[in-house]
């Protein structure tokens, strides 16, 4: 059996001199309480605080970013233990655990392999590497860890030293585990983020549903244009009151628009009425990013907005397993023409945050990176989803910030679905950080004390005030 070990270097310069400044850096952050202002696990887990069952459940079946690499060697979902439309796999969850641990050789070199391991070795003590021949010692040693309370979830919450964590709800879902949480008297602080992609989107193929789910939460007749927009209003309120500071808008692109009156209440009938177009349905996404904008400038909410996936691009995975399940694929995204309408708008507007993400790296230093060293309302998000990685936050930081600097960033959020793995990936994203402010640091652009400055915006404060946190606890009170 192969040792499993932990490098306490990993991720550091090679240069021992570099190194020796990085390490510094990183031994000044490594504590820093973790923020999580943008994710996707499951609020169910807080409000009930029940134990997990086991590792397939935990681990495995909700983390498309393993079961896709999985897949692409020909491992069918169904034997992961995924879940399809038609319910919840009939796969046993020790044979699916065996049958990942058969295949873990796949992630050599991958971030999946970083975060997991560090999972392994610091979490649950393993001193040896997961493979076939101790599939079995990993299954019974972690499902024997989930039965104890010291690893139900808000024990694990607080043992991971996180200040606060925040999940996505669409807007036509109700915030009832949000509710219980706050009821509970439980000192944890999750919000939840206003996502309204399946009432904007009639490409998606819940909007019907969901518009009607969404006119029933708002008490409005979201099939009236300046209803529907009222209705969006009334809910982001009920998500503020939850805890949000922020939306979030998954659009195929960055498409804006500024449609006059009477343009806007004609293509929101098409819309409704079922009579559009691909064309209809991509420009009333522009329009409502543009709404959504707006409404950020009057409720304070900030607005993150994740472009360039197509979505489902495996028609016969999504058709019997839906969606979330690997087959999203990063294409080619334009933002100068398309933002320019909304800045138009708003761009000037200092009191407005829109965080851009992208998925297409040659934008870095050609589009983002210029548009939000000038634009007051625009912030970088960090390297995100295929470029989550040391790779791709080391290019993420090399291309922006000699036009963007730092403070035109966010810090780093975990866009994670894999509760286990959030102290992992903030650690990953706090030696690369470090790492490179070290090469700064060695160059003679940086002075240590500035680096060690910026080594704390960029683990902690930037994203406490990109996402205005402590703003909205003010609020609260």
């Amino acid at each position: 059996m192969a040792p499993l070990t932990l490098d306490a270097d990993r991720l550091m310069p090679a240069d021992p001199a570099t190194r020796d400044i990085a390490r510094a850096l990183y031994a000044g952050v490594r504590g820093l309480r973790i923020v999580s202002p943008h994710g996707h696990t499951d609020p169910a887990w807080f409000a009930t605080d029940s134990a997990w069952t086991d590792p397939t459940e935990l681990l495995l079946a909700p983390d498309h970013y393993l079961y896709r690499m999985l897949y692409s060697q020909g491992v069918p979902l169904d034997r992961l233990g995924v879940a399809g439309r038609s319910g919840p796999s009939g796969a046993d969850s020790r044979e699916a655990w065996r049958l990942f641990a058969s295949h873990y050789y796949l992630f050599r070199g991958t971030p999946s392999r970083l975060w997991l391991d560090h999972v392994f070795a610091d979490l649950f003590g393993f001193e040896v590497a997961l493979e076939a021949a101790t599939a079995d010692l990993y299954f019974d040693r972690i499902a024997e860890a989930l039965a104890r309370p010291d690893f139900r979830p808000r024990a694990l919450f607080e043992r991971f030293n996180i200040e606060l964590l925040a999940t996505t709800e669409g807007a036509h879902e109700d915030l009832v585990h949000h509710c219980a949480i706050r009821r509970s008297g439980w000192k944890g602080r999750v919000v939840t983020t206003y996502r309204p992609d399946a009432v904007i989107d009639p490409e998606h193929e819940d909007f019907s549903s969901a518009l009607v789910r969404f006119g029933e939460l708002s008490g409005e007749d979201v099939h009236e244009w300046s209803c529907y927009l009222a209705a969006h209003r009334k809910r982001r309120e009920d998500f503020r009151r939850a805890g949000a500071t922020a939306t979030d808008h998954g659009h195929p692109t960055p498409r804006t628009a500024d449609l006059g009156s009477r343009e806007k209440e004609s293509l929101f009938r098409r819309i409704v009425t079922g009579g559009w177009s691909p064309d209809d349905a991509e420009q009333f996404r522009a329009q409502m990013l543009t709404e959504m904008a707006l409404m950020s400038l009057d409720d304070g909410m900030v607005m993150q907005i994740h472009p360039g996936a197509c979505r489902n691009h495996n028609l016969k995975l999504f058709q019997r397993y839906g969606r979330d399940k690997g087959a999203d694929i990063p294409v080619a995204t334009e933002y100068v023409r398309n933002l320019k309408p909304l800045l138009d708008l708003v761009g000037n507007e200092p009191a407005l945050t829109i965080i851009l993400f992208t998925l297409d790296e040659s934008a870095y230093a050609r589009e983002l990176a210029p548009l939000a060293g000038h634009y007051p309302c625009l912030k970088l998000g960090p390297a995100w989803w295929f470029h989550d990685s040391p790779e791709g936050m080391r290019r993420f930081r090399e291309m922006t910030t000699e036009t963007a600097g730092f403070y035109n960033t966010v810090g780093f959020n975990d866009d994670t679905r894999a509760f286990l793995s959030i102290p992992a990936r903030h650690d990953v994203a706090r030696r690369v950080d470090c790492a490179f402010l070290a090469g700064l640091v060695a160059e003679g652009r940086l002075n240590d004390w500035e680096a060690a400055e910026l080594a704390h915006e960029l683990s902690y404060a930037l994203a406490k005030r990109a996402y205005r946190l402590d703003e909205n606890r003010a609020e609260a009170a």
